[in-house]
């Protein structure tokens, strides 16, 4: 078997939607169509148009019949037609120009409180007290360095690819301990088909916990009962937030690394554990620093699926519908208010309408586009959810509990 080069995880991602889309369409013959018939998707995830078509050339490997049903019948041209104006606008309005002073301001935040949580320890000692500050603290900074490490993720930062990707692999390899491929792979494939089973790696759930309208009732009917479905607003709490990072994703970003054999990513990686062991193994010991380590993940965990979920999980998860990529970014995806508070606390995730609809777009360029969006979304009747934050976070656990009684209404009945 030939094992694919780690580097191929990050093309495969880029393309990834680009791929399942123009292959709906009738001519598969040149290259150039991509930019044409799949114009919104493809401009959605590249900056370097050219680059990422030679990577697609070998996909490209003939014509469709005539007869043969297209998967664009229920595409709205006239929302395409508007859409594109819109993206245009943006452009126009040099909206996906980045601040370099806000990002290199946004990153000197995290190292501050990364250098006062040291201090605290240093200075008060490793009472309860201080350590359980201090674990606030790094759990703060973990979670800020997340959403900047999602940035540099999407090219939004420097107009040229590369230095992105370098960038990512040092934010989120030396900052976080995590993997930029892997992370590429994963929140790629989201992005390219947000709520959509079987697509979306973020609602593969793992059969712990069951999803929107359509999948409680296929488990129902099915008698499929791994957990008892109708609590999973409640189990939430005890396995979700709390488990996540700690126990899920660092087992399998460690994992992935070392199956794919990625070493660099491994190497940033290993640089994180070993400043952190350095830094804190003196307070604490070996054993009291892994143990420290984790305790600030679990406090990261919660911080990061709240926010993460709150904008999803709420909003319509079901199989492939095939809409236009406006529309198919709308029904999964929603705002929450604007607040200071709210743009730092979420990381600008609190727009993620508007980051769905321009992945590349920098993070504090997108309240501007916003109203853009509104309007055209007023225009084609298409609801556009913005809400509070606290009832953003009530509307998970609500969300949870309307597919557990769809669950189980469907398994005791159908």
């Amino acid at each position: 078997m030939t094992r694919e080069p780690p580097g191929c995880w990050r093309v495969n991602s880029l393309i990834l939607y680009t791929f399942r889309s123009i292959t709906s369409h009738r001519s598969l013959s040149r290259p150039e169509r991509c930019a044409t018939s799949s114009q919104d998707v493809f401009l959605a995830f590249h900056r370097n148009l050219d680059f990422v078509r030679k990577f697609m050339k070998p996909l490209l490997i003939g014509e469709l019949a005539p007869e043969e049903p297209s998967q664009d019948h229920s595409k709205n041209s006239q929302i395409t037609e508007d859409f594109r104006a819109l993206r245009k606008t943006a452009e126009d309005m040099n909206l996906f120009k980045s601040s370099h002073l806000f990002f290199l301001l946004y990153l000197a935040h995290i190292i501050v409180m990364e250098s006062i949580a040291w201090f605290t320890i240093f200075y008060f000692g490793n009472g309860w007290i201080p350590t359980v500050i201090t674990a606030f603290v790094l759990a703060t900074s973990q979670a800020q360095a997340g959403w900047l490490q999602h940035d540099y993720g999407h090219l939004s930062v420097y107009k040229k690819s590369t230095w992105n990707h370098i960038a990512h692999k040092f934010m989120i390899g030396h900052l976080k301990g995590a993997s930029a491929n892997w992370w590429n792979h994963r929140h790629f494939q989201h992005h390219a088909k947000p709520n959509i089973f079987h697509k979306d790696p973020d609602v593969n759930m793992l059969h712990v916990f069951v999803l929107g309208k359509w999948q409680p009732i296929e488990y129902g009917k099915k008698k499929l009962k791994y957990l008892p479905y109708n609590h999973q607003h409640e189990y939430f709490f005890l396995i979700g937030p709390p488990l996540l990072i700690p126990l899920y994703f660092q087992y399998q970003i460690i994992m992935s690394m070392i199956v794919h054999r990625d070493w660099v990513d491994l190497a940033w990686a290993i640089s994180y554990y070993a400043r952190f062991f350095i830094t804190y193994i003196p307070f604490y010991g070996v054993l009291g620093a892994i143990i420290f380590l984790n305790f600030v993940r679990f406090l990261e965990s919660h911080w990061f699926v709240w926010v993460t979920q709150m904008n999803h999980i709420v909003m319509e998860i079901d199989q492939e519908p095939y809409r236009d990529w406006f529309s198919s970014q709308l029904v999964a995806t929603c705002n929450v208010e604007q607040s200071f508070f709210n743009d730092w606390f979420s990381g600008h995730l609190n727009f993620q309408i508007e980051h769905h609809l321009f992945p590349t777009m920098p993070r504090h360029n997108l309240h501007k586009v916003a109203p853009l969006v509104r309007s055209l979304c007023a225009k084609h009747g298409i609801e556009y959810q913005q809400k509070p934050l606290l009832r953003a976070l009530q509307d998970i656990i609500r969300s949870l509990r309307q597919s557990g009684q769809l669950w189980l209404d469907a398994y005791l009945h159908k």
